[in-house]
């Protein structure tokens, strides 16, 4: 990360903590709704007439973000690498997001196939659990495609996200043993089933959520690989905190624009995104936090 850069997130801070200006520094991007895969949990994977943005509507999004103020863009899908618009590829994208300026860009993959040749800055793969509790989520045989995707990737910032619910909550240690000695994965990001429409079963009940955060930060103090913050786990295991979603803003397939895809809908409640944790406790200048954040984007 530049110095300029480093420059800019010092401002936004300040204007975001002292005068109260609300202009997002993250973008979150779904470039699709089609995915190679149904998973039980999936809010967004459409199987009949999927959207998939063009090249052109994706850099009128890009530009748009930047201009509010936005300057590390996350691509998702569902499934990024399936993305295609004529010549362009999830490549492209990557390229165009560095042209417009933005100082980071990121991507989200079931690593179902191959991606060894991302440009992306940092990768993150949908891990949620080992064997049989991750397929339990996506189906038989993506854990053997995604072990195989991941050691030919050889990327330097590749990191998976694990998302607990009731189908896999007892892999949840096993799953940061097996990342610390995967010598192909940076770290782990925690997160727990948010109950939308139709997969509230998948979500697990409060008080098992405050036991799996306690085994996470003993994990985290032992020095293992885990992007969330201790701080900001804490966070999560009551939700009891000023809600800062803002700070990313959401483009959908269809083009519809939000700051959560849970935005006006009773699901804060039980947000599960562990992002929202780390967002408050970074306003609340929580050292190990902020450091995380750093430690994620630099």
């Amino acid at each position: 990360m530049k110095l300029f850069h480093l420059i800019y997130l010092g401002w936004w801070f300040l204007r975001a903590r002292v005068f109260g200006s609300k202009r997002p520094l993250q973008t979150v991007l779904f470039i699709s709704d089609r995915c190679n895969l149904q998973c039980k949990h999936c809010s967004v994977y459409q199987k009949e007439n999927p959207h998939n943005m063009t090249y052109e509507q994706i850099k009128q999004h890009l530009l748009y973000s930047y201009n509010l103020g936005s300057r590390f863009v996350d691509f998702e899908g569902g499934e990024t690498m399936i993305w295609r618009d004529g010549k362009y590829n999830i490549n492209h994208l990557i390229d165009l997001a560095k042209e417009i300026g933005f100082f980071s860009a990121t991507i989200t993959t079931n690593a179902q196939l191959p991606f060894t040749n991302c440009k992306a800055d940092s990768i993150w793969v949908s891990l949620d659990g080992i064997g049989q509790y991750h397929e339990a989520v996506r189906g038989k045989g993506t854990f053997a495609r995604l072990e195989q995707n991941i050691a030919t990737a050889k990327h330097k910032a590749l990191s998976v996200n694990m998302v607990v619910n009731t189908l896999n909550y007892v892999s949840v240690e096993e799953t940061i043993e097996y990342v610390h000695n995967n010598p192909a994965i940076k770290s782990i990001s925690i997160n727990f089933h948010t109950p939308f429409p139709g997969t509230e079963y998948l979500a697990i009940d409060m008080k098992l959520r405050e036991e799996i955060i306690d085994k996470v930060i003993t994990y985290k103090k032992k020095g293992y690989p885990i992007m969330n913050s201790i701080s900001g786990l804490k966070k999560m295991k009551n939700l009891n905190f000023k809600k800062r979603c803002w700070v990313t803003n959401f483009i959908y397939p269809d083009g519809q624009r939000a700051n959560c895809i849970g935005e006006g809908t009773d699901t804060c409640e039980k947000c599960g995104f562990c992002m929202a944790g780390e967002m408050a406790s970074v306003f609340n200048f929580c050292p190990d936090t902020i450091f995380a954040g750093l430690n994620l984007r630099i």
